[in-house]
């Protein structure tokens, strides 16, 4: 990789040990620690559909929005060198125990240069950001080409704001459906849960698909992971092109 394209902090240098972008509060701040033990079994669950829309592979491959670095391990397990980003300095410091490379910065302005890994991973990341379309967008740039975007996220139809879970296992659709944006709370929302701490942003499905070619990535696969009866989430393998 070259040095002029992704620059480390070497660990030990800064609280951190990692590169510097920004300053501002993330959501995520100050609940990492419970959030790696609450988010645990639920990474792992979802760590074998992962490896599989990945394939085998080598070089970087970029974890956005990495959190505090569940999936790690099962990037490393496809091939591929784990390069985890997050706007939450609290989450990168108990990633740190997980990867050496590791960079605080804003997926909608990512701090690389054109063109230098052939594979990024987004996990739950759409209900988390301001603009999915940015942050593809900024993806897009980012990949070379014919490299290899996994999006893995939040089914906008059976999981979110407007969504009720029933005793039954079934789910309620309340007509909130196209209410895209953030919200800050719903009814619905289990006690003890992150979104109750964080809240969440809704992408209708259509928006959310529609991002992906507008952003010049193209679509290779569209995947509801897992065998639930109504799957809780939606997965997008994309290129870009070339």
């Amino acid at each position: 990789m070259p040095g002029r394209a992704l620059r480390w902090a070497p660990r030990g240098r800064g609280e951190q040990g990692c590169v510097v972008t920004t300053t501002s509060e993330a959501r995520y701040d100050g609940i990492a620690d419970w959030y790696d033990g609450y988010n645990e079994e639920a990474a792992r669950s979802h760590g074998a559909e992962l490896l599989r829309l990945l394939g085998p592979g080598a070089g970087p491959c970029l974890d956005l929005g990495c959190g505090t670095g569940h999936y790690f391990d099962v990037i490393r397990a496809s091939g591929r060198v784990p390069v985890g980003l997050d706007r939450s300095a609290d989450q990168l410091r108990v990633a740190r125990g997980r990867a050496e490379r590791l960079v605080l910065g804003d997926a909608a302005a990512l701090p690389f240069a054109g063109g230098v890994f052939p594979t990024v991973v987004a996990m739950w990341v759409s209900t988390d950001v301001d603009d999915v379309g940015q942050v593809l967008r900024e993806v897009a740039r980012v990949l070379r080409p014919g490299g290899l975007l996994v999006s893995y996220g939040v089914h906008p139809c059976f999981n979110g704001p407007c969504i009720e879970n029933r005793p039954d296992g079934g789910r309620m659709v309340h007509p909130t459906y196209r209410r895209a944006g953030w919200h800050e709370a719903s009814p619905w929302w289990s006690e003890g849960g992150v979104r109750r701490r964080i809240g969440m942003r809704h992408v209708p499905l259509a928006e959310l698909l529609t991002a992906f070619p507008a952003a010049g990535l193209t679509i290779a696969e569209v995947v509801e992971p897992r065998d639930e009866p109504l799957p809780y989430a939606l997965a997008v393998r994309a290129y870009r092109p070339g």
